[in-house]
């Protein structure tokens, strides 16, 4: 029941977060234009370099370790202090480096600066404690906040072009007040602790298991819009950041169970069971398939109505790249529930670490000549073969310890039934004129026609919940 409630929790606030950039993206596209949007894409992706490097793989480690000694407030007190301590003393080294990094770079300073406020933000990022003791209900309340009041902040002060480095200032103090609002939240669960007992030193290098992956994951979610804005212009930096935007926005609802799972599942294995943990994923991959099929092929199906409509004709170049990028949907929710929901609450950090790296090694190798040869679009093909090769992976790293037969049961139906509604979707956009009503018409039909279908080919998901309808009305 814990997981189910987590997981509304999550999935709500993940449909509030898909509803800001739906208003906020047109507006901000209208105003900044696509070499505003490129500034700010290609200035944080540098600054992530920074946070990611200063936070060391903390926020995996830290949400997995807390899942294991929650039941224990000593043992879960003192964990917090190590852990939250550790990754503040090497955010402030991570801050240094790029102060001295400012003073010699010669282009965007007054943006990099304020990018720098994200990466003070970061030092006070406590999300990974509350994610392990699986309470959702604070970070979503305290996020929901943050993001209607920076909502507000920014269709106040961001009126034109000039005032970009006020909307990236808005943005990295979002974050900082938004973690600094967890805090009190902590008195609950902390009970007092000997600063001289702490060992900081015994979470570095268990950490930096997990930020070898991190690195790796970083390089390919990126690297593209810093390879784009050095290599060809800002603005395709741009058009590919837009794209990246709205196939994260879909992604959010999908990996939300990523989220909920991994302290759930970490805390089965902890007590030794296996087959509660092997069963999680199969429910949670048939879940993730389910959602992401129809998401994968509606948007793909979309993109030519959908990128002049929301982001104006100014980002028309953004409809291919969407289009290709989409089909990372439904690699990364498989990625998510096979690496997130199984490896890593398992202990399997090195198959989890190799899988991303592969991913960063096929991505770094096909950017080059991609981006080359055919610029942003290039961009979203090295995308999509960097996350076939992470998944692939995975998929051959725990082939001994699951059936496919049950991970794959489906599969087919809803990929059958995710082409149907591609076609149908496709044949509608062609034929309708392009307007915000024939657009929503065409994803109401395609939800339905894609409902429909899973119903008619009695997937096994629909009847489960058939089963479990049944029995709440018989109770």
């Amino acid at each position: 029941m814990r997981v189910v409630k987590n997981y509304l929790y999550n999935a709500f606030y993940q449909v509030f977060i898909l509803i800001v950039p739906l208003i906020t993206t047109p507006y901000l596209a209208r105003v900044l234009g696509p070499k505003g949007v490129g500034i700010n894409a290609y200035t944080n992706s540098i600054v992530q370099y920074f946070i990611l490097f200063g936070s060391i793989g903390v926020s995996l480690y830290g949400n997995r370790q807390i899942a294991f000694v929650r039941d224990d407030q000593a043992k879960l007190t003192k964990t917090f202090y190590e852990i939250f301590l550790l990754r503040l003393g090497m955010i402030l080294i991570a801050g240094l480096v790029f102060g001295v990094f400012i003073l010699w770079t010669p282009e965007y300073k007054l943006f990099y600066l304020m990018q720098a406020v994200s990466l003070l933000a970061a030092a006070f990022d406590i999300s990974w404690f509350f994610i392990g003791v699986e309470n959702f209900a604070v970070t979503v309340l305290r996020s929901l906040v943050i993001r209607i009041l920076t909502l507000i902040s920014i269709f106040m002060f961001v009126k034109t072009a000039n005032d970009l480095a006020t909307y990236i200032l808005i943005l990295s103090l979002s974050l900082l007040f938004g973690n600094l609002l967890l805090f009190p939240s902590l008195s609950k669960y902390l009970g007092k602790i000997s600063f001289k007992t702490l060992r900081l030193g015994r979470h570095f290098w268990p950490a930096m298991v997990l930020f070898i992956p991190q690195i790796a994951t970083q390089i390919y979610l990126v690297l593209n819009k810093t390879m784009l804005g050095s290599m060809i212009s800002i603005q395709s930096a741009g058009y590919f950041d837009q794209s990246d935007k709205m196939i994260k926005v879909v992604l959010a609802i999908v990996t939300a169970t990523g989220t909920v799972m991994l302290p759930h599942v970490a805390h089965a294995f902890a007590k030794g069971d296996h087959e509660k943990t092997r069963e999680c994923l199969y429910q949670s991959f048939s879940f993730v398939t389910a959602l992401s099929v129809p998401m994968t092929f509606g948007l793909a199906a979309v993109t030519s109505k959908f990128v002049p409509l929301f982001f104006t004709q100014q980002f028309i170049s953004v409809a291919p790249i969407m289009m290709i990028e989409s089909v990372v949907i439904l690699l990364i929710a498989w990625s998510n529930a096979l690496g997130l929901q199984y490896l890593l609450p398992t202990k399997q950090n090195r198959a989890f670490s190799i899988s991303v790296i592969i991913g960063a090694v096929v991505n770094l190798i096909v950017n080059i000549p991609l981006i080359m040869l055919y610029g942003a679009i290039g961009a979203a093909i090295a995308t999509v073969i960097s996350e076939v090769a992470v998944t692939g992976y995975q998929m051959w790293s725990v082939r001994k310890q699951i059936s496919y037969r049950q991970l794959f049961s489906d599969i087919h139906k809803y990929l059958l039934a995710g082409i149907l509604m591609f076609g149908v979707i496709f044949k509608l956009d062609s034929v309708l004129a392009s307007s915000c009503f024939a657009l929503i018409g065409e994803i109401f039909i395609g939800v339905v026609v894609y409902l429909i279908l899973i119903v008619i080919f009695k997937v096994e998901l629909v009847n489960k919940l058939r089963k479990r309808l049944k029995h709440a009305e018989e109770d």
